[in-house]
């Protein structure tokens, strides 16, 4: 798959991942679960985020790569967990094709899935989500992104 699909960006600011992650959080807090499984890297911080605000101490990963920036390759699983799930909160950023959680829904079959944003083809694949965006969207995630000078326009028209 290639960044040519994207016809639309969505950039997500620290406040707004953080305030997406509490909206989550507030659907879960009934909920008590065992730890936190992140599949990173994307999971990595919306996982801190949920860890803190539901007040969950075990935090685990799942590596894997599927992901060059905005092309879409192979699946390289690089460590898994030694359990099927079973009262563990899953947590990532997105679910774009499905891809990655296809795998891993089959090494966690009963984790409960979450995740703060979703794409139609992958929506199915998680138990809850917060919002869903287009598939030909691309996220830009406040981690991806830094702070640049812009010049402004009347210096940039004098060139």
């Amino acid at each position: 798959m290639s960044s040519d699909r994207y016809h639309q960006h969505f950039t997500v600011s620290w406040d707004q991942l953080h305030r997406d992650v509490r909206t989550l959080c507030h659907q879960m807090i009934e909920r008590d679960f065992k730890g936190i499984v992140a599949i990173t890297r994307g999971g990595l911080i919306p996982a801190a985020l949920i860890a803190r605000e539901l007040n969950i101490r075990l935090i685990d990963t799942v590596c894997i790569k599927s992901y060059d920036h905005m092309d879409q390759g192979g699946l390289d699983i690089m460590k898994g967990v030694d359990h099927d799930g079973e009262g563990w909160l899953l947590v990532d950023d997105l679910v774009d094709t499905g891809k990655t959680a296809r795998a891993v829904r089959k090494m966690l079959p009963k984790a409960h899935f979450v995740t703060i944003y979703a794409k139609p083809d992958g929506r199915p694949l998680v138990d809850q989500y917060l919002t869903e965006v287009s598939q030909q969207c691309w996220i830009q995630f406040p981690w991806d992104m830094g702070v640049a000078y812009v010049e402004p326009l009347v210096d940039q028209m004098k060139r």
